[in-house]
């Protein structure tokens, strides 16, 4: 869930929220219930303290400390706020609690935030959205803030998931593809470079039988008849009588 301040953009609502309100609960009625007590008579019980019991008896989860305007500090309170939560400053609790209008106008500022809590649930529904109260800061300059929650509905959740399911499995399929593709190209060159290195070799090879047979010398023997040999024998004979 994320965490953010619910300013400007939801005055309508905070206005719709007013319109509906039959009264707005404000000092007089602590007046009238610190009157009707007997807490003011016991020393012990201030008057701030009476009227933060009161509070938290009205609204439940009462806090008196001091936030910062700034983002962080918003959203360091927004995520330990369960969205009945009030967060006051010191400062402003001592004027609430002395000061009639000063307490009708902040509990006025409190009670709008969660009557408008309905209406805001409807409004981010039909954007598909869940909205979650977390509660209400009244800082030391006397401004206030209301800080809510907003995600998106299981629906919504449910249907993204299937979207990004599918998205992933387009782009597990794609990838495999490709990787295919490639093995098959690389496969390919492979072969072809196996090919390539077999007809280089061969190539080589018979270059060097051309090579070797050019080196060799043949010799031709004609063929000798048996006259022929004895023509040749007679002839020896003449030339040695002829030198005896």
């Amino acid at each position: 869930m994320s965490v953010l301040g619910v300013g400007d953009i939801l005055t309508d609502v905070y206005q719709y929220a007013n319109r509906t309100q039959k009264t707005a609960t404000g000092g007089a009625g602590f007046t009238e219930r610190l009157q009707s007590t007997s807490a003011i008579k016991d020393k012990d019980t201030s008057r701030v303290d009476t009227y933060r019991k009161y509070l938290e008896q009205k609204y439940g989860n009462v806090s008196i400390q001091s936030i910062g305007k700034d983002q962080q500090s918003l959203d360091r309170v927004g995520k330990s706020m369960r969205g009945n939560d009030v967060v006051i400053a010191p400062n402003i609790l001592e004027q609430m609690a002395n000061e009639s209008e000063k307490a009708a106008y902040y509990e006025r500022k409190i009670d709008d935030f969660f009557n408008a809590t309905p209406r805001l649930k409807e409004s981010f529904a039909a954007q598909g959205l869940d909205y979650q109260p977390c509660g209400v800061v009244i800082h030391e300059d006397g401004s206030v803030t209301y800080i809510g929650g907003c995600s998106d509905s299981p629906e919504r959740v449910a249907e993204v998931n299937a979207i990004n399911k599918v998205k992933q499995e387009k782009e597990a399929a794609r990838r495999k593809s490709n990787l295919e593709c490639s093995q098959k190209v690389a496969e390919e060159r492979r072969q072809q470079m196996e090919l390539a290195y077999r007809q280089s070799s061969m190539m080589d090879f018979l270059a060097d039988r051309m090579a070797d047979t050019k080196r060799i010398t043949y010799t031709y023997m004609p063929e000798v008849t048996g006259s022929a040999i004895a023509d040749y024998a007679q002839s020896i004979m003449k030339a040695a009588s002829v030198f005896m």
